[in-house]
């Protein structure tokens, strides 16, 4: 992938962390309470906050396997160059 597409998606995936790690504490606490009104408002988030969640967890997964896909494409053509050498 090319340089401009891995700090996009790192930017999305800071952008995307922040209003996550937010929601979160605020649905564990609606949960507990156990009101009504905060669980029927809480129904209403929820539904933005499970993409939200799953973006991020495709983007971290990319990112935290960014570095070994770089070292295998940087073994790869290391190798084809030592192979024209010859």
């Amino acid at each position: 992938m090319t340089k401009s597409l891995n700090k996009w998606l790192r930017k999305i995936h800071r952008w995307i962390a922040v209003p996550t790690a937010i929601t979160i504490p605020f649905g564990i606490t609606f949960k507990l309470l156990g009101d009504p009104e905060l669980m029927a408002l809480w129904k209403k988030w929820d539904v933005v906050q499970s993409p939200l969640i799953l973006t991020l967890a495709i983007t971290g997964g990319y990112l935290y396997l960014l570095p070994y896909i770089v070292k295998g494409q940087r073994k790869r053509k290391n190798s084809q160059g030592e192979m024209a050498v010859r």
